[in-house]
């Protein structure tokens, strides 16, 4: 029985997001856009021949960890980034509130 490659974590950068490849085949992406100095994570998807894995956590680890790296600032819009952070308090220096504000910006940003 052979074993499973480990998961890969790419950052996608003209694509706005970070993708998580098993096998070579996507299992899954988490989406953002940035604002001045901040991620802001609105969308994490993983497919559904690859749950119950633990692939989302470790594609959000991989994510935030770059953020960490590149001097960003993380704000949580997506659900499961949010509940991530509640659980992964080495994040809480670099996570930003969501505000209403932010919101409208993310909103008027994905219509275009």
């Amino acid at each position: 029985m052979t074993q499973a490659a480990a998961p890969v974590v790419r950052h996608v950068d003209a694509r706005h997001r970070y993708e998580i490849v098993v096998d070579e085949a996507s299992a899954g992406f988490t989406a953002y856009r940035d604002r001045d100095g901040q991620r802001v994570f609105f969308h994490t998807e993983i497919d559904d021949a690859f749950a119950g894995r633990g692939l989302a956590s470790v594609l959000v680890r991989e994510a935030l960890s770059h953020v960490r790296d590149s001097g960003k600032r993380i704000v949580p819009v997506c659900p499961y980034v949010a509940k991530f952070l509640e659980k992964h308090e080495e994040f809480s220096d670099i996570t930003d509130p969501v505000t209403p504000d932010i919101l409208q910006w993310l909103e008027t940003t994905l219509a275009r």
